[in-house]
C-alpha cells in the first residue's frame, strides 16, 4: 500500500484516527500537568473554584472536572457530618478533597455511600463516658455517668493505610506528595521563611480581645475585622499552618504534626521554641478566626457564623467583589491577595498578615508585597 499515493493516504488517515486520542492526551498533559498523577493550577482551579478552561480542552477532561466537583459536594457533606461529632480536632475538608483529587481524578463521581466510605478513612470512632446532671422527679439533682461517641481524626500515616485498603492498592509516595501540593495550591503558602522585605513584628505581651473592643459584636463587619487582626498583631500571634487563632498547646501542635507532616513538620523545632503557648494562625486562618468568633463567649468556634473552612485561594474565588490591586479602594477591612496568600488591609497603606512560620502575624506596607488583587471577604459586611 505504501507503493502508491492512495495507499499512503489511507494509511495516514487510519494512523491519525487511531492516534488522535493519544495525541490529545499528550497535548493536554503537556499543557496542564506533568503526568497522570500531577495536575497543574488550571485543572485544580477548575475543580476547586469552577474556573473556566479553554474550549480546546477535550470533552472527556471537562467531564472529569465536573465529576470531581460533584464528588467534592458529597465529600463536604460527609465531612461536616463527621465534624459535628469530632473531638480533639476536626477533619480538614480541603485536605480530604485534595487527597481524593490526587487518588481519584479521572474516575466517575462516587455515590453518596462511596463518599462516606472515603471520609471514613480519615477518622476513628471512640466511646467515652462523662458525668451529667439529671433532675429527679422530686427536684433533686443527681450526677450520673453517660456514654457517648466521638470521632477522632487519624494521623495521615494511618489515613493512607486505610485508603490503601479502601481502594485495594497501596497509596504511593508520589500520590501523597501530589496531595500535599494540591492542598498547598488551594490553601496557600505552608509558611516558609523566604521574605526579605520590611515588616513590623508583633508585640510580645498578649492582649486578650474582649467584646468592648468591637464596634458591633452582633455582626461580622469590616471595622471589627480590622480590630481583630490588629489585636492579633499587637499580641504577637504566631504562625502554624492549619490553625485559626487557638492557643497552641503541645497537644494541638502534635495534632497538626500528624495532620500536616510536611507543612508543619519541617518547622517543628522553631514552632516549639517560639509559638507554644501563644495564639497562632495561618494566613487565611487569621480571617476565619474572626468569622468563627462567638462574641457572647469570645471563643473561636470552628465552622460557625456562616463562614466555611476554605483556603486563601478559595476565599478569593468566592468573592463577588474583587479587582486588580491597582483599582483597590481605600477601605479598611478589605483583603489583599496573591496566589496562595491573603492579608487584611487596615488603612493608611498598611496590611496585617500571618506571613509565615518564621514571622508570625506582622504588619507590612501595602505596596511592595506583590499583592495582585483586592477583595471583599465573603461573609463580612462592608456596608
Amino acid at each position: 500500500m505504501l507503493t502508491n499515493e492512495d495507499g499512503r493516504k489511507t494509511i495516514g488517515w487510519v494512523l491519525a484516527l487511531l492516534l488522535s486520542p493519544l495525541i490529545l492526551l499528550v497535548v493536554f498533559l503537556c499543557c496542564f500537568g506533568d503526568g497522570a498523577s500531577q495536575h497543574n493550577n488550571a485543572v485544580v482551579s477548575a475543580a476547586f473554584y469552577g474556573a473556566e478552561l479553554s474550549s480546546q480542552i477535550p470533552a472527556e477532561y471537562r467531564a472529569h472536572i465536573t465529576e470531581m466537583q460533584e464528588a467534592f459536594s458529597l465529600l463536604d457533606s460527609a465531612t461536616v457530618y463527621v465534624n459535628q461529632k469530632a473531638e480533639g480536632g476536626s477533619l480538614d475538608p480541603v485536605q480530604v478533597k485534595a487527597v481524593f483529587f490526587s487518588l481519584c481524578f479521572g474516575d466517575n463521581a462516587p455515590t453518596r455511600a462511596a463518599a462516606d466510605r472515603f471520609v471514613d478513612c480519615f477518622y476513628k470512632t471512640e466511646t467515652r463516658t462523662r458525668m451529667v446532671t439529671v433532675v429527679q422527679e422530686d427536684g433533686t439533682e443527681e450526677q450520673v455517668e453517660e456514654t457517648y461517641e466521638v470521632t477522632v481524626p487519624l494521623p495521615m500515616a494511618e489515613v493512607y493505610e486505610n485508603l490503601s485498603t479502601w481502594r485495594g492498592s497501596v497509596v504511593t509516595d508520589e500520590e501523597r506528595s501530589n496531595a500535599v501540593d494540591i492542598y498547598a495550591m488551594v490553601m496557600g503558602s505552608m509558611g516558609g521563611d523566604a521574605f526579605d522585605g520590611a515588616y513590623a513584628a508583633g508585640g510580645s505581651d498578649p492582649i486578650e480581645l474582649d467584646v468592648s473592643m468591637l464596634t458591633d459584636p452582633t455582626t461580622k463587619n469590616a471595622a471589627d475585622l480590622v480590630v481583630y487582626v490588629t489585636n492579633a498583631w499587637n499580641s504577637g500571634w504566631g504562625y502554624v499552618w492549619g490553625t485559626y487563632g487557638q492557643t497552641l498547646t503541645s497537644e494541638l501542635l502534635q495534632y497538626k504534626l500528624t495532620q500536616y507532616p510536611d507543612g508543619v513538620g519541617e518547622y517543628a523545632a522553631f514552632i516549639r521554641a517560639n509559638w507554644l503557648g501563644r495564639h497562632t494562625a495561618d494566613c487565611v486562618g487569621l480571617i476565619k478566626g474572626y468569622g468563627w468568633l462567638s462574641t457572647d463567649t469570645m471563643t473561636i468556634d470552628y465552622g460557625t457564623h456562616g463562614m466555611p473552612d476554605i483556603g486563601a485561594n478559595e476565599m478569593f474565588y468566592n468573592a463577588t467583589r474583587r479587582g486588580g490591586i491597582e483599582t483597590m479602594p481605600d477601605t479598611p477591612g478589605l483583603a489583599v491577595w496573591k496566589a496562595g496568600h491573603i492579608g487584611v488591609y487596615i488603612g493608611n497603606g498598611e496590611v496585617v498578615e500571618a506571613m509565615g512560620t518564621k514571622y508570625g502575624v506582622v504588619k507590612t506596607q501595602l505596596e511592595g508585597r506583590g499583592w495582585t488583587h483586592w477583595l471583599e471577604i465573603p461573609y463580612i459586611n462592608y456596608a
